[in-house]
């Protein structure tokens, strides 16, 4: 079975350069062009069902292939995007002026570094893979999965832990499709394609 990894499309926050995080910020015009878009780029790409995120961003983007598609999507809070704590709703620069030392450790290890009042590096990777977990137990067909940029990270992280030396290209774009198998004999995933974003060139 392929498993169709999407980021949700743009919002104001993303604009702003603003870490949305656990804040619940709806998709803005353009966002919303996106996911007809993405839509569109999904028909060569069937699915059974998709899960979302709750979020407002992941959901209406979902709806747009479920629409496009005539599939069910389910709502799925391990999908949820990484809770930043006290540095959602800044900017990075303002997170660098306001807390320089925990930056600096965060830009040369994000993984070992939990932002204050934030989600910690474990507790991300077990919600992440139950999320997981769940999704290949239940699909019975190829399924999209659309989530956010950081959320969407660990899980690629969690899949492809038994395929020693893979690409683990983080997932940043809007709208973004990677596409992995899922091999239920061994249990193993494969990363077949990392951030397609050729439905938005038109």
């Amino acid at each position: 079975m392929k498993l169709y990894l999407i980021r949700h499309g743009q919002t104001d926050w993303n604009v702003a350069g603003k870490i949305q995080g656990c804040h619940d910020i709806p998709l803005n015009e353009t966002g919303r062009q996106q996911a007809r878009y993405l839509a569109e780029g999904m028909k060569n790409r069937p699915v059974t069902h998709i899960y979302s995120s709750p979020q407002k961003r992941a959901l209406e983007t979902a709806q747009a292939i479920a629409v496009s598609q005539g599939v069910e999507v389910t709502a799925l809070s391990g999908l949820r995007e990484v809770e930043f704590g006290d540095w959602e709703g800044m900017t990075w620069k303002e997170i660098e002026e306001k807390d320089p030392e925990r930056y600096a450790r965060w830009v040369r290890t994000p993984a070992e570094v939990t932002p204050p009042g934030g989600e910690s590096r474990a507790c991300i990777y077990e919600r992440v893979g139950a999320a997981v977990e769940q999704i290949v137990r239940e699909a019975k067909g190829d399924v999209a999965v659309v989530s956010h940029g950081a959320a969407l990270a660990y899980a690629v992280s969690y899949m492809l832990r038994n395929e020693m030396g893979s690409h683990r290209e983080v997932i940043v774009k809007n709208v973004s499709i990677s596409t992995l198998e899922y091999d239920r004999e061994t249990g193993h995933f494969h990363l077949i394609q990392a951030n397609d974003i050729s439905h938005l060139i038109k």
